[in-house]
């Protein structure tokens, strides 16, 4: 089982992201925090120094490719990063059943596509060359099937995960462990936006503790809550004429 003691974590000033920021911190543990919101941000790297942690946070955009290099690098040459979660995602146009406006779908695969490969790009290969460290990617239970509702956003999160899956490959080559998450509802502002029903929602706490552990333990896809992971699994195997049907709104 891994023990992580230099982590990035992106997204982390609300929901998830900031639920595992304060559940990794610890004396001896350093963070790197980034998130859009600095007052927010910053509430969240106090609560991580309380517990100990000694935490580096800037509000750094995740879609400025050059800018989260420069700060990715300069935390990883002092403190050598062993765990890299590229958590930062937005949903824009969740609850329209129409066509959604394509800025917002622009932008929607710039943070939750483009902002991931700008999280793991600048590390990836000092990762290797140590031969160690874990690599953690947030895609969604969304990932597996076109729903009604957040097309960019379901299109984005299912990028993410079958990139990451394959990525795992050549990295176990080199000792590095990538796990994909993808969680169902968890309790967090963009979640507490959605105007339909919310099965099985999760804290945020409980989200962290799943999370957490399939990390250590480095496994492939990190899928929760289980009851609605097997639903979505289901509903994805069924021939597509069947799952539209049921899924028509």
């Amino acid at each position: 089982m891994k023990t992580f003691r230099h982590i990035i974590i992106t997204g982390a000033s609300s929901g998830i992201g900031e639920a595992l920021a304060i559940d990794y911190a610890a004396p001896g543990v350093v963070l790197g925090l980034t998130g859009r919101d600095a007052g927010r941000l910053s509430a969240v790297a106090d609560a991580c120094r309380t517990r100990g942690a000694t935490v580096l946070a800037d509000t750094v955009d995740t879609t400025d490719r050059s800018a989260m290099a420069r700060w990715l690098t300069a935390f990883d040459d002092a403190h050598p990063v062993d765990l890299l979660i590229a958590n930062a995602g937005i949903s824009l146009d969740q609850n329209n059943l129409g066509i959604e406006p394509f800025d917002s779908a622009h932008r929607t695969i710039a943070v939750n596509i483009t902002g991931v490969l700008n999280t793991v790009e600048p590390l990836i290969d000092r990762l290797m060359a140590r031969r160690e460290g874990q690599v953690g990617v947030i895609s969604s239970l969304a990932a597996f099937f076109g729903r009604p509702r957040s097309a960019s956003y379901n299109a984005s999160k299912a990028a993410i995960r079958v990139w990451g899956e394959s990525l795992r490959f050549p990295l176990a080559k080199a000792n590095v462990g990538l796990s994909v998450v993808c969680p169902g509802y968890v309790t967090s502002r963009m979640t507490d936006a959605i105007a339909d029903p919310r099965p099985k929602t999760m804290s945020t706490g409980r989200a962290s503790q799943i999370i957490r552990h399939g990390l250590a333990r480095n496994r492939p896809r990190i899928a929760f809550p289980f009851g609605l992971a097997i639903g979505v699994w289901f509903t994805a195997l069924l021939p597509a004429w069947l799952s539209a049907r049921m899924l028509k709104e």
